[in-house]
């Protein structure tokens, strides 16, 4: 027997970070809303994603650091060793206290969490595994998966997954790494710190997305110095008549016991019925929408989070479902400014980017200086025997207003940090160079890129006014 159709003001579709910061702002206007959900609750982030990820590298890079020991005069590093059952056991502890927290949120819904599949059927109307809801406003927030290969169907119980690796009571002595975006450096980096034999693949020499071709190369450089990296478009993987992996590319062959698929994200858009709202689907099956309104078109509809495919990380999809969640409540739909992107990759030295990236602005034709500093030689870099990275700072070439930055640096997340709290100000080059730095930090890296910036900045033809963006 079918159940009555269900009518709501708003049915929001994912309970992750988007579709909670959604929920947030609606009911702060009415009680009848709904969150449809399917699969496990507690956000990528908190579940598979930032959260256990961190943990894991902290674990990682504190076995590392008994390398640099006896350079201090500290003995017996060598003689450290992982236990790596006890060390995932610690990471999902640490992980299931991380989705406690979140699933606060998700009991304060109570009978208004709807667990199922939701796919539409008329743009204002969903069908969640055969119960009709009417909504006023609708919220698309139910974010990606990981991608795996279906050639890999015959070994698929060799291959891991950020949802998966995490689960593992225990992992291989060896394994591949496909993908040398931010999961795969990230993870990658930790499970060679942690002892396993790690070899990474890739199709483009290019580590999480850095655009700049000079950090690029830097990082790549760095990066091969601690672990094996192969770039290929044609590589193979076939199982051996023993159960491992035999992984061939270019003349070589390399047999592991697993893979770790980090080869981006597919968006979980092919089950929910977006052909029958009525719009156009680029290629990845997305429709066009406002993003900064957060508005599909001129319809009832709006989309946040992972799901959109512009800024796949957490403070960005909460900003996306509290602007979607604003506007769905109201009669009126209102914009809003977008912060400066921030990326940071927890890598070793950290990866980071931030404002407009290289690429932008050489593609937009925006006439810029840059402004570089190597931490190789750097105080406080030199102490903490992380002596390795360098830094791009972009700055408009007439008025020195900071646009952007790329850098593989030591504490990278703090830099990057600084510097879009800047950028989002609108700061020059020049009011940066008046705050304090102190001594001895890494931050006095950042101080000698705004100086080497400045120096290339015609201070003669400076105009304190800003254009309009």
């Amino acid at each position: 027997m079918s159940k009555p159709d269900l009518k709501v003001k708003v049915a929001i579709i994912g309970a992750g970070s988007a579709g909670l910061s959604a929920a947030g702002e609606v009911k702060k206007h009415t009680d009848n809303y709904v969150v449809i959900n399917h699969g496990p609750y507690g956000t990528t982030c908190a579940r598979v994603g930032c959260m256990p990820s961190k943990v894991l590298i902290q674990a990682a890079n504190d076995f590392h650091r008994r390398k640099k020991m006896d350079a201090e005069g500290i003995r017996g590093g060598n003689g450290l060793s992982v236990e790596l059952p006890e060390t995932l056991k610690f990471v999902r502890s640490l992980r299931d206290r991380f989705v406690r927290g979140v699933m606060g949120s998700i009991e304060s819904i109570g009978d208004r969490n709807i667990q199922g599949f939701a796919k539409f059927v008329e743009p204002n109307v969903l069908d969640v595994d055969g119960q009709k809801i009417v909504a006023e406003k609708i919220i698309i927030g139910c974010g990606t998966r990981p991608i795996t290969l279906d050639g890999w169907n015959d070994f698929q119980d060799q291959v891991l997954t950020s949802d998966t690796v995490f689960e593992q009571e225990n992992l291989p002595s060896s394994i591949a790494v496909f993908g040398t975006g931010v999961i795969g450096l990230e993870l990658g980096q930790a499970l060679h710190r942690l002892g396993i034999d790690v070899q990474f693949f890739g199709r483009r020499p290019i580590v999480s997305g850095l655009s700049d071709p000079a950090i690029n190369d830097y990082a790549l450089q760095a990066f091969q110095k601690e672990f094996s990296m192969h770039f290929s478009n044609s590589i193979e993987v076939k199982k051996d008549s023993d159960g491992k992996l035999l992984i061939s590319s270019d003349g070589q062959t390399w047999k592991k016991d697993k893979i770790l698929a980090a080869m981006g994200r597919r968006l979980n858009t092919d089950r929910l019925g977006l052909e029958n709202i009525g719009v156009k689907l680029n290629d990845r099956g997305l429709p066009n929408f406002n993003r900064n309104t957060m508005q599909v078109e001129d319809l009832p509809i709006f989309i946040a989070g992972d799901i959109t495919d512009e800024r796949p990380i957490l403070h960005e999809a909460s900003d996306e479902g509290k602007i979607a969640g604003y506007n769905a409540v109201r009669d009126e739909i209102s914009a809003f400014e977008r912060s400066t992107p921030l990326y940071v990759t927890f890598s070793d030295p950290e990866v980071a980017m931030i404002g407009k990236t290289y690429k932008e602005l050489t593609d937009s034709g925006i006439d810029f200086e840059v402004g570089e500093v190597t931490f190789e030689g750097q105080g406080r870099s030199i102490v903490m025997q992380k002596e390795c990275g360098l830094l791009h700072v972009y700055g408009d070439a007439k008025t020195g207003e900071l646009l952007g930055a790329e850098m593989i640096a030591p504490h990278g997340e703090h830099l990057a940090h600084l510097l879009a709290w800047s950028i989002e100000q609108r700061l020059t080059v020049f009011d940066v160079l008046k705050f304090p730095f102190y001594h001895p930090v890494v931050e006095e890296g950042l101080r000698t890129a705004l100086r080497d910036l400045s120096s290339k900045i015609d201070k003669s033809k400076y105009f304190e006014l800003r254009p309009v963006r």
